[in-house]
């Protein structure tokens, strides 16, 4: 057993080159060998969102705070609420991040193949991230 206690991990900003505007990122739990999955509580001040990015094993989101919006590449803007659950299949193309004008925090899970969780692509514009 392994208890990880709260505020034991320091809080990340939020690099800028797989963010837009102001994030926070504080650390939950690495994978646990042989597991492969690990999870992060994500805050994202009003306007402010992920860059476009694939997960190899799918990313799923947990929604606990706020108002947020996520798209798949292709698809519509869609607004998400605290209790709904996101879930990205292997290989898709998309982002997520917080209202115009309301924070939105949530756990982002995610699984390593061979090492890799996440390959990050293009800044999301302002006219995608607009609908």
């Amino acid at each position: 057993m392994k208890i990880t206690r709260a505020g034991s991990t320091p809080s990340m900003k939020g690099p800028a080159d797989w963010f837009t505007g102001t994030v926070r990122i504080d650390p939950l739990f690495q994978a646990e060998p042989p597991g492969q999955a690990a999870g992060a509580a994500v805050t994202f001040e009003p306007g402010a969102r992920t860059a476009w990015h694939t997960h190899p094993a799918g990313q799923t989101l947990i929604v606990t705070a706020g108002l947020g919006r996520v798209q798949r590449a292709g698809g519509p803007v869609e607004e998400i609420r605290p209790g709904d659950v996101v879930w990205f299949p292997a290989g898709e193309k998309h982002w997520h991040g917080a209202a115009p004008d309301v924070a939105m925090t949530h756990i982002a899970i995610q699984e390593a193949v061979a090492g890799e969780v996440v390959t990050w692509l293009e800044p999301v514009s302002d006219a995608d991230y607009r609908g």
